[in-house]
């Protein structure tokens, strides 16, 4: 079964929310790190988590603020912050949850992309593998040459703006990369199918180096 099962997780001297889904025999467990003003109740990642949990990935979908400090503009864009939750998120749960023996991935989008890159450098975080979809990667420019885990960016084909600033985000990636467009996407991918692709790409860069340990 892989029905979700709701988690309180302090860190940061704060509760976070978070729900937590592992298939039977899983290949691993993937965080998710939401875009500002989003949160574990994304219905876009809801759906590419579902997708996900299909191919027998866990999933953990958190909100990396309070909601009081949700209310708060300015830290929705504090990548300190929120990759320093993220940090000790993934700790906790390798400590706490069933996700213990499992290899770990982040899945960002928008800030939560560079939330994810930035923690995934932190002491003792081993991510196997990080997905960003259109992500701002060029937020943590000066951490991506430390990226040593495998790192898929997917950006919407009709996201111009973001496939130029994940171009050059690419470039200072030095770990195993690969950048994907879907053609005829949009920023948050709303278009029909656009979603399933981008689930399928990450399935598939997760499952590849979650097995190859």
């Amino acid at each position: 079964m892989d029905r979700e099962k709701p988690l309180s997780i302090p860190v940061d001297g704060v509760t976070l929310e978070g729900s937590l889904a592992v298939p039977d025999q899983a290949v691993g467990l993937v965080i998710f790190a939401h875009g500002a003003g989003s949160g574990r109740l994304s219905p876009r990642n809801s759906y590419v988590a579902r997708l996900l949990r299909g191919e027998r990935l866990g999933t953990l979908l958190l909100d990396l603020l309070t909601p009081q400090e949700d209310l708060v503009y300015e830290n929705r864009f504090d990548i300190d912050l929120i990759s320093r939750r993220m940090a000790e998120t993934t700790l906790w749960v390798k400590e706490n949850t069933q996700g213990r023996d499992l290899p770990i991935g982040f899945f960002g989008a928008s800030t939560g992309s560079a939330a994810a890159l930035k923690a995934s450098v932190q002491p003792g975080v081993e991510a196997r593998a990080i997905v960003s979809r259109g992500g701002r990667p060029d937020l943590v420019s000066d951490i991506l040459p430390l990226v040593k885990a495998p790192t898929l960016l997917i950006v919407g084909g009709n996201d111009t703006v973001v496939i130029g600033l994940n171009e050059q985000a690419y470039g200072l990636i030095r770990a195993e990369k690969d950048f994907r467009i879907v053609q005829g996407a949009s920023h948050l991918f709303e278009e029909p199918g656009k979603l399933d692709v981008v689930a399928m790409l990450a399935s598939g860069w997760f499952r590849t180096h979650f097995t190859a340990y």
